[in-house]
């Protein structure tokens, strides 16, 4: 297995990641446990959290547990935009102009979005549009469980600690109250995809966070 190791040493500087989610949780399901892995002093990585769909009842929620995720980065910063759920193909132009913006606030060295062939659309119009703005980037693609299924074999992983799953899925958990009620929304949903995907990475301590790479060069 490939091991790709991002150091900040060699440039000089801290490395600078994007993460981006259609709504307020996505960030935290699909790369929590990634970001909770990777940041830290020693890493020194400034970090752009941008959620799009975050109306204000939401909003406090996605702030609240973004501050946990990340506690550890040297920079971070939370950007929100208040496009309405499940309605993204009809607000595409919108949110182009959004990405636009976002271009310019922003040259990351690691990209994490929604995987392209997500059922759900807004899911799917947020991964189109990374691509399409970030064009000359490293981009992983994350994984969200929902009812409508549509979770496919990843080739990309970050393994990750135990203490980092259970950290994860506490912040979830304690966080996103509004989540509650839906039937996916548990830690049994999150901590079994982690584990599977442990399993896959072939990692010792067997728990990873897995994604879809469609275009990396090894230099």
């Amino acid at each position: 297995m490939l091991e790709l190791n991002l150091s900040s040493v060699a440039l000089k500087r801290p490395l600078r990641m994007l993460c981006l989610g259609a709504h307020c949780d996505d960030i935290d399901i699909g790369c929590g446990g990634t970001l909770l892995q990777v940041l830290s002093p020693a890493r020194r990585w400034d970090v752009t959290w941008v959620a799009f769909s975050a109306p204000p009842h939401r909003a406090g929620e996605l702030r609240k547990s973004a501050r946990r995720f990340l506690r550890n980065a040297a920079q971070s910063q939370v950007v929100t935009h208040e496009f309405r759920d499940s309605f993204f193909p009809a607000q595409y132009s919108d949110i182009k102009e959004a990405f636009v913006s976002l271009r310019r606030l922003v040259d990351p060295d690691v990209i994490f979005t929604h995987y392209r062939h997500d059922l759900h659309q807004d899911h799917r119009i947020v991964s189109e549009l990374t691509w399409n703005a970030f064009r000359r980037h490293l981009i992983l693609e994350y994984e969200i469980p929902k009812y409508d299924g549509g979770l496919s074999p990843t080739n990309v992983f970050v393994r990750l600690d135990k203490r980092h799953v259970e950290a994860k899925i506490r912040t979830l958990m304690s966080c996103y109250r509004s989540q509650l009620d839906k039937s996916w929304f548990t830690a049994e949903t999150f901590r079994g995809i982690m584990r599977l995907r442990g399993i896959e990475s072939g990692g010792e301590g067997g728990w990873a966070e897995g994604f879809h790479a469609h275009k990396l060069c090894v230099g």
